[in-house]
């Protein structure tokens, strides 16, 4: 229900060897460089100096921000609207409960605010961190394009992110929706390169699934067993396990192709991460990249055309003081 206020619609209210050069070009009201003519100093800059020195502390916060983006994006587009607090807002929602990495959010938009008071947004604020995360992590650096506002709603019953259980097809729909197709799909998911998964997001896969009394017989034995060994059966689930099992060369913290490697070897932790490999609609693709060295180019053209679902720009939205809370009208 939307109400007048908008501060009381908050309180109330899950995937470089060529560079993406996109100097100069627009996507839509996007705009590569948008603050270039509006901010004296370097903003992608700042924010980047920010990303580093947390990356230098945590690695894993880059999964964290590409997983922020994602979470972002897929529900009432690329506005922040993640960001926002509040009793009843995105950020408890269940899939969104275990999202993380808003202090570093919070410490980019007080570095910039120094800098260019009042003038960028906390949507780009995340466009930007990402892009940082995803470089850091041996990532292409895909040019950035800025130019978002940010949204005034947050509602957690607004969060209609597609679940790690659903087959490919309710996937290829739900991407769709969104104006992703399914080669964009393969490559978002192939954010899953970098990151960790709850046990209980793949429990069942591992002792009764589909209600089968047994495991998932797709799943390679050695990875089976691995599995069961940090997540035992009835146990809270809470334990996490690499999305990315190569263990030949540890890549869990590197951006690149070997998760579709994995994948191709039976060895998906997430079930869509696992039919993925072997459906008809995607098969072919991820071939494609677990046998070619273009993963990361393709990765940030994809990261950046899912940085343009649903953007608000122009005298729509607002450019928020605190990433945190709408602006008080």
């Amino acid at each position: 229900m939307k109400m007048s206020s908008r501060a009381h619609l908050v309180a109330v209210g899950i995937f470089g060897l060529i560079f993406v050069s996109l100097t100069g070009q627009c996507y839509g009201a996007l705009e590569v460089g948008f603050y270039e003519r509006k901010c004296l100093a370097d903003v992608e800059k700042v924010v980047a100096d920010v990303v580093k020195a947390k990356y230098k502390m945590d690695r894993t916060i880059a999964a964290a921000l590409v997983r922020m983006q994602f979470h972002d994006c897929f529900v009432n587009g690329c506005d922040a609207s993640i960001l926002l607090d509040g009793s009843s807002s995105e950020k408890t929602a269940p899939p969104n409960l275990s999202v993380r990495g808003y202090d570093v959010i919070d410490a980019a938009k007080a570095a910039v605010e120094v800098v260019c008071p009042g003038k960028v947004s906390c949507s780009d604020i995340i466009v930007m961190a990402t892009r940082e995360a995803v470089c850091l992590s041996g990532g292409g650096r895909y040019s950035v394009q800025t130019g978002r506002r940010d949204g005034f709603v947050s509602l957690a019953s607004n969060v209609d992110l597609p679940a790690p259980s659903i087959s490919v097809n309710q996937s290829v729909a739900a991407f769709a929706r969104k104006g992703l197709n399914a080669i964009d799909m393969v490559y978002l998911l192939g954010g899953h390169t970098i990151g960790v998964a709850h046990c209980f997001l793949f429990q069942d896969r591992l002792y009764n699934f589909q209600n089968t009394g047994g495991p998932d017989r797709s799943m390679d034995s050695s990875l089976l067993q691995k599995l069961r060994s940090i997540c035992p059966q009835n146990s809270a689930g809470s334990k996490t396990a690499d999305l990315d099992q190569n263990e030949y060369v540890p890549s869990s913290f590197i951006v690149d192709n070997s998760f579709y490697k994995q994948i191709r070897a039976r060895r998906g932790v997430l079930q869509i991460d696992q039919e993925l490999a072997f459906d008809p609609i995607t098969q072919s693709t991820v071939t494609t990249i677990a046998n070619s060295f273009g993963f990361s180019a393709k990765f940030g053209q994809a990261m950046v055309k899912l940085g343009a679902v649903g953007v608000l720009t122009g005298t729509q939205g607002e450019i928020r003081k605190s990433c945190r809370a709408v602006n008080t009208p």
